[in-house]
Formats: C-alpha cells, sequence, structure tokens
C-alpha cells in the first residue's frame, strides 16, 4: 500500500538533511546528494561531517590528511546558528572506531551524544546498524588483507575486532529504542567482496532506502563533473601534511541544485 498523502506531505517538506558518516558516506556521496535533491527538490540543504576513516570522538588520519573527530567538527555550531527548517538527520558508518582501538562503551558514547545533538534539531534521525552479517563470514586471512589496507596501524586481532563490532552493533540497537529514533538495518546483499563498503552500483539504491526516499528512480547520480566538485570541496577544517586549512562554509550550490557544507 503507497503512504499517506499526510506522510507525502511531510517528507516532501523537508528542507535539510544532516548526515554524519566516514567512507560510505563519502564515496557514496554524489550519490546520496542526487538522491536527496530528487526526493526534496533543488532547494535541499546538506550538512555533512564525513571522510575516509572519519573518528566520531578522535582525530583521523588517512594518508597525509587529518580531520578533527566529528563531534569535534564545526558541523554543530554552524546547525546551532542555522534557522529551523525540517531536516532528516543521518547517523551511519559507525565502526572505524573499533579499528582504531577505542572501546564499545567509547564508541557508543560518542554515538550517544551525536544524536542527543541532533535531537536538539530534529525528532527525525535515523541510525544505522554495522554490517555484522558480512563482517561475520569474514576469514582471518581475508580481515588481516583489508585491516592491512584500510588501517595499517592496527594490531588488533579478528576476534577481538568480531566480538567489538557484535558490542556496538547491539548497543547501537539498543541506542535506537532508548532515543526513539529508526534504527536502519543495512542490506547484506549490497555488500561483496568488501564487507564493509557498499557496491558502487548498488550506491543510488542503498541511499534512497536508506534515507527513506520515495523516488523508485535508482538509476543516475548526478553529472560527473558535480561529482567531482563535490569530491574536491574542502571541508570546514582539516590537516594537509600537518599544516592546518580552514575554508569557511557558506553553502556551495551545485549547479543541479542543492547547496553543501562539508565538516
Amino acid at each position: 500500500m503507497g503512504r499517506s498523502a499526510k506522510g507525502k506531505r511531510e517528507e516532501s517538506s523537508i528542507s535539510r538533511i544532516v548526515a554524519l558518516g566516514a567512507s560510505n558516506l563519502t564515496r557514496g556521496f554524489r550519490a546520496f546528494v542526487s538522491t536527496a535533491r530528487a526526493e526534496w527538490g533543488p532547494g535541499v540543504q546538506m550538512f555533512a561531517a564525513l571522510g575516509h576513516g572519519r573518528s566520531f570522538g578522535a582525530p583521523s588520519k588517512v594518508g597525509f590528511r587529518t580531520l578533527p573527530g566529528i563531534l569535534e567538527s564545526g558541523l554543530w555550531a554552524a546547525l546551532q546558528s542555522s534557522p529551523e527548517v525540517p531536516t532528516r538527520a543521518l547517523v551511519t558508518d559507525v565502526g572505524n572506531d573499533i579499528l582504531y582501538g577505542f572501546s564499545a562503551g567509547q564508541i557508543l558514547t560518542w554515538v550517544g551524544e551525536a544524536i542527543n545533538r541532533l535531537q536538539r534539531i530534529t525528532n527525525d534521525i535515523v541510525l544505522t546498524n554495522l554490517p555484522l552479517v558480512t563482517i561475520r563470514k569474514l576469514s582471518e586471512t581475508k580481515f588481516l588483507i583489508f585491516r592491512s589496507i584500510l588501517f595499517p596501524s592496527s594490531r588488533l586481532l579478528f576476534s577481538n575486532v568480531l566480538e567489538a563490532v557484535e558490542r556496538v552493533d547491539a548497543g547501537l540497537r539498543e541506542l535506537s529504542a532508548v532515543q526513539g529514533i529508526r534504527l536502519f538495518r543495512l542490506d547484506p546483499a549490497w555488500y561483496g567482496f568488501d564487507p564493509i563498503h557498499v557496491r558502487r552500483s548498488l550506491w543510488r539504491l542503498a541511499w534512497r532506502e536508506i534515507l527513506g526516499a520515495c523516488s523508485e528512480e535508482v538509476g543516475g547520480g548526478g553529472s560527473f563533473l558535480e561529482g567531482l566538485r563535490l569530491r574536491l570541496m574542502p571541508p570546514e577544517r582539516r590537516w594537509l601534511f600537518g599544516v592546518e586549512q580552514f575554508t569557511p562554509q557558506s553553502g556551495r550550490r551545485l549547479p543541479l541544485g542543492g547547496r553543501v557544507w562539508l565538516y
């Protein structure tokens, strides 16, 4: 049965998307932006704290680039000073901090704090779980390969990581129940050889479902040029080769519609 007219009106009134994430959000950001724009129109605002290897509570370094923890980013001050508009928030890619060696308790505390801050601006929050099914299927050898590629400084054993993944995933379920927010269970069919990153061909489909978009269109994902612009767009604060860069965010207008703020 289709959604009610009231439900459609409520969803069409969404003016802003706030997204917290790491590599999946970063890799699929072009599709994410295109999906949000197709669903909520060319005036939609998109605030994102993202980045490969992004931590919720600690600085994260990938190659020669360092980003502050999501909780320490300028996103929160920007949201506080922005006008109140209908907002949908997304908290995803929870798991990098496991490979950085932080405990499940610490990670859940950070995620809980992020949710608390988001609830000051909206009650419409989606939290994704971890791709537990695909991670459980990993062999020790495959785990070591991915650990050496994605987290070369980590020396954690697979048994310890799997235990932490189980605890964090259970904690996310509890957080969603206690905080009264939606928990979205990631589809194991979205993953291939790589157990933690959604396959490129399914980015648009995945974001449509995660964001709760009504549009049935799953093809396309914005122009190549727009994707390149988004990839090259600097966040508010980062360090390159140890040198801090600060780029004030005024909301970059995209040629195809929508405005983007990155933190």
